[in-house]
């Protein structure tokens, strides 16, 4: 379970997912996904592009979906999407068999930006219209960045569209790194239950 996903929500959303998973065994989006996704396995150093993650994702996929969590089955890499006559291609195509949806990853280098909501939302709704089944939800998104922008995730209600932000590190930071995030982690999590307490 994904702790500091769920710290960032308020208090009755917390317990009310808390209660479907032990109820109903109910699993929501924030429950499978985490942030940051430890891609070290890939091999990939100094400069490399969004091909080359994706060429080192299929070639070491059995690790990259225990990575990404457990449920994850694979269905396709480039997917073809032919919108107003135009071609767009997906990166990759999961399937998550306890949320019941489609997963679409797209692989992005830098810095995530504002322009990629927009570019995700499209996928999902082509995936939702052209490639979802009877009995299944709709699709969900998950764009893998080198490094995230909190503000602008938050600003931008990514939630709300059914996208999840990420950040993948592709070595695993420094003992201080470690400690410092980890520092940053628990403080937040103080910070918000503070907030819950006095409120």
């Amino acid at each position: 379970m994904n702790a500091l996903l769920l710290a960032k929500k308020p208090d009755r959303l917390i317990k009310k997912e808390l209660k479907e998973l032990r109820e109903d065994n109910k699993v929501t989006p924030d429950l499978i996904f985490r942030d940051p996704y430890f891609l070290n396995f890939l091999g990939l150093k100094d400069t490399f592009s969004e091909k080359n993650i994706e060429d080192a994702i299929l070639r070491e996929l059995e690790t990259f979906i225990l990575e990404i969590g457990q449920g994850f089955s694979f269905i396709e890499r480039q997917k073809n999407m032919i919108i107003d006559g135009e071609d767009f291609k997906l990166d990759l195509l999961f399937f998550h068999r306890r949320l019941k949806r489609l997963v679409a990853i797209e692989l992005m280098l830098g810095k995530f930006k504002a322009s990629y909501k927009g570019q995700m939302e499209l996928y999902l709704r082509w995936l939702e219209k052209n490639e979802m089944q009877k009995g299944e939800k709709t699709p969900i998104g998950l764009i893998l960045c080198a490094e995230g922008n909190n503000e602008q995730v938050e600003l931008l209600q990514l939630d709300k569209a059914g996208i999840k932000v990420a950040e993948y590190l592709t070595e695993l930071p420094s003992k201080k790194t470690l400690k410092q995030k980890l520092h940053q982690a628990v403080e937040l999590s103080r910070k918000t239950l503070e907030n819950r307490i006095e409120g």
